[in-house]
């Protein structure tokens, strides 16, 4: 299905009936990578998941978003559709714009957030010396550069040079991306009153477990299961034991 909100085309699917689930996936990814999520839940609620804008079949922002512009593009999603009492669920970028819209509305009836982003990593010295080196070797390709060919050397550059994320990035998206990973929503977080489950793969080094931690903290209603062994995408590496912690969770929700 599509639904068009102030000129962008969002691609979502709706099944299932019962309490309302929806669905935020992370950067990169797509409904598809909330199907497994969806299969659990999909015979006992109500679960609606969509392509973020820039992402599967939804259209790009004219424009580089930040983790807001997200978060209030998917407000007026919710509002056009009439949801209420959500079951909020957010992967990594869905979580920043889960962490928003749970602070600010009162529509969010429950919260889980999976390696959620939304806090700015603690930088070490290696980081700061390959931003600097990353830097400098775009302006030497620049310098060395026709002005003319200065954009393709300079996608050339990032092809080689970039971050994964950013390589696949092109355009709005990839300077939405670098909006996106410096939104600090960390003062958010005592606003949340929904109850709230925070599950984070152990070894998760994209958003690291310390992240979880400091959410916890400062989330009053909120508690934190660690699935060990798994990684940034926690749910899929230990998809039976995230099944399970889903279903006692949610349990009050499931339409029987």
């Amino acid at each position: 299905m599509h639904i068009n909100i102030e000129g962008l085309r969002l691609n979502y699917i709706d099944e299932g009936k019962g309490s309302t689930v929806l669905l935020l996936h992370g950067w990169g990814g797509s409904i598809q990578t909330m199907k497994p999520i969806a299969n659990i839940l999909k015979d006992k609620c109500r679960v609606i998941s969509l392509d973020l804008p820039g992402f599967g079949e939804s259209d790009q922002p004219e424009k580089p978003w930040n983790s807001y512009d997200y978060a209030e593009c998917i407000k007026r999603f919710i509002d056009l559709l009439g949801l209420n009492d959500i079951v909020l669920f957010g992967h990594s970028h869905g979580g920043r714009i889960s962490i928003i819209l749970s602070s600010k509305y009162n529509f969010v009836k429950k919260l889980i957030l999976i390696d959620s982003a939304g806090i700015i990593p603690k930088r070490k010295l290696k980081y700061y010396i390959k931003v600097y080196s990353f830097k400098l070797l775009k302006s030497i390709y620049i310098m060395f550069s026709k002005w003319d060919n200065r954009e393709k050397k300079l996608e050339e550059f990032y092809k080689k040079f970039g971050s994964a994320d950013y390589k696949e990035s092109q355009g709005v998206m990839r300077q939405t991306m670098v909006k996106v990973i410096n939104d600090n929503l960390v003062e958010l977080l005592p606003a949340i009153k929904a109850p709230t489950l925070l599950i984070w793969g152990e070894n998760d080094e994209d958003t690291p477990l310390y992240m979880g931690k400091l959410m916890e903290e400062k989330i009053s209603d909120s508690g934190l299961i660690i699935l060990k062994g798994a990684g940034h995408y926690s749910y899929i590496d230990c998809y039976d034991q995230f099944k399970a912690v889903i279903n006692v969770f949610l349990k009050d929700e499931f339409n029987y």
